[in-house]
């Protein structure tokens, strides 16, 4: 509920400060006393267009500021997902305007856009007038109102789980078919690729291992020439080291008898010669196994520059990488011809989840029915006594696709004539008929649901006797539930209220100025009076004002 109001530098009005409290609040006052100049302030911090023509002084800026009870009301996650400070009991809405035509907003002091002040703002409070229907012309607000009748809310919970499983489902399936398709649309060159690679028969390290074969056979001549000088070396016919170290061997045997420091010298040369003589014969051996084989060189280079080409080609350094490269592209070959299983398991994923949500949505829809047609009774039953005996009033339902609220689309169709075809509530002609019907509509609801604060503006207006008393009681049966706010120039109306503020013009030395006030309970009687009876107040409109409000209080 609006809590206060503050309005400064707008139109009539330099400075205003309004408290507000639940229940039925009362507004009157003169025809162009300021209350037109009150709600187009408030329209403001519900987003509205700005005009800059309403700056009062144009040397400063306009401000209008309302204060908010939010307890009770389920906006955390408005307020997170806005990124904006979260307080479970009040909330501030503010529209500043500068002279320069600057529009900003801000909720709980945070700049926010005004499409977020409009969103908010419409949650928390409902200017409903003979031109205006605001949040009750909104298709989602509609549903809302059936869903509420129906006690639906455990029901959509269960539906929304269904729901977003179904778009989870969905979206997985969109995913891989759109991954499979580029994968198809691949699956040549990948085949192409694939067969170069598995052509090659690459084996781990074979690079390494081409390239040591490479250096040998390019060099076989210098190769066989060391070797050979080795061998010679070490145990050829003249003077070789072998027969050196034997003739070493001998001596140091004959004088290791007569000198015990060099006891066992000997022996360590003789283990030289063992190894030595083994090393003659093995490059002896190897010595023989070298031949000059230029075809088996070219055969390497042929293979190694392949090899080469391959790395080159796909960016790679080795030939483990293009063996990893060829195995992801026989994974990718596997998958395509296997798309088809997966594609069906999606599906058969995706299909089960829309079954199960439509089911829900079957329910749901089922429920709204039924409660479109209590709510057209209900509706029936409070216009008739209100002088609108030949109404009539529909649900139009038309099936959709699933979507985040099932697959309904409801409309409100109503008609106040005999053989009129029914229309569309935001598209029915404004005025004291359609005033009304909406007073029966959020008497309805108010009974099932917790609507943002109402403010009536005029929606008595072409209306008087007992019509208007009805009226009156309804606003009063509605603020039993919800803070109603009423402007009004009936008494009948304003004998129901629970608070009474009255708006009125005063001039100083240089210019007019609107004022509001609150008024006691005397006061209140005397302003029902003065709407009773027009200037000639008197003790029997008095007493007649008295009796309107005793009339109140007795219900």
């Amino acid at each position: 509920m609006i809590k206060q109001l503050h309005i400064s530098n707008y139109a009539l009005i330099d400075r205003l400060d309004i408290q507000f409290a639940d229940g039925l609040t009362i507004i009157t006052g003169e025809t162009g006393a300021g209350k037109s100049i009150i709600l187009g302030a408030l329209s403001l911090i519900l987003g509205e267009r700005a005009d800059s023509k309403a700056i009062r002084d144009t040397s400063r800026k306009t401000v209008v500021e309302a204060a908010f009870d939010i307890t009770g009301y389920r906006l955390e996650r408005f307020f997170a997902d806005g990124d904006i400070d979260w307080d479970e009991h009040e909330c501030l809405l503010r529209r500043e305007l500068s002279p320069g035509g600057r529009s900003r907003a801000f909720i709980n002091d945070t700049p926010v856009p005004l499409t977020m002040l409009r969103d908010l703002g419409t949650r928390l409070l409902d200017i409903h007038s003979q031109h205006s229907n605001m949040l009750l012309s909104q298709p989602a607000f509609q549903l809302s109102i059936l869903d509420n009748i129906a006690g639906n809310a455990g029901l959509l919970d269960e539906y929304r789980h269904k729901y977003q499983a179904f778009r989870e489902a969905t979206r997985l399936l969109d995913e891989m078919r759109k991954s499979i398709e580029q994968m198809r649309l691949n699956e040549d060159y990948i085949r192409f690729q694939l067969d170069q690679l598995q052509g090659m028969q690459l084996k781990p390290d074979e690079d390494q291992e081409l390239e040591a074969l490479q250096s040998k056979l390019s060099n076989i001549t210098e190769l066989k020439e060391a070797l050979w000088s080795v061998e010679n070396d070490l145990d050829s016919e003249d003077n070789s080291i072998l027969a050196r170290l034997t003739v070493v061997a001998q001596r140091l045997d004959e004088a290791e008898r007569n000198l015990v420091e060099i006891e066992g010298m000997s022996s360590r040369v003789r283990n030289a010669l063992i190894d030595l003589r083994d090393i003659a014969q093995s490059v002896g051996g190897i010595v023989d196994t070298l031949n000059d084989d230029p075809a088996e060189l070219a055969r390497v280079d042929d293979r190694l520059n392949s090899i080469y080409a391959l790395q080159r080609k796909h960016n790679v350094q080795d030939v483990n990488a293009l063996i990893d490269i060829q195995q992801a592209y026989e994974r990718q070959l596997n998958e395509i011809e296997h798309n088809d299983d997966i594609i069906q398991e999606l599906t058969a994923q995706a299909d089960a989840a829309r079954n199960e949500a439509l089911a829900i949505a079957s329910q749901l829809s089922s429920s709204r029915h039924e409660a479109a047609e209590r709510f057209a009774r209900e509706l029936l039953t409070l216009a008739a006594p209100l002088g609108m005996k030949n109404i009539a009033f529909e649900v139009d339902f038309k099936t959709t696709e699933l979507s985040p609220t099932g697959t309904d689309n409801a409309e409100f169709m109503m008609s106040f004539n005999k053989n009129q075809r029914p229309m569309p509530v935001k598209d029915t002609a404004s005025g004291g008929e359609i005033s009304r019907v909406m007073l029966c509509i959020k008497t309805i609801i108010a009974r099932h649901m917790q609507l943002p604060s109402i403010i009536f503006d005029e929606v008595d207006t072409g209306v008087s006797g007992d019509i208007a008393g009805m009226i009156g009681e309804m606003m009063s049966e509605i603020s039993q539930t919800i803070q109603v706010i009423a402007i009004t120039h009936l008494p009948q109306v304003a004998a129901n209220g629970d608070h009474h503020l009255r708006v009125f013009k005063t001039d100083t030395e240089v210019e007019t100025l609107t004022r509001v006030e609150a008024l006691d309970a005397d006061e209140h009687i005397m302003e029902v009076a003065r709407m009773l009876s027009g200037k000639n107040l008197d003790a029997a409109a008095i007493e007649n004002a008295k009796s309107l409000i005793n009339q109140k209080h007795k219900q």
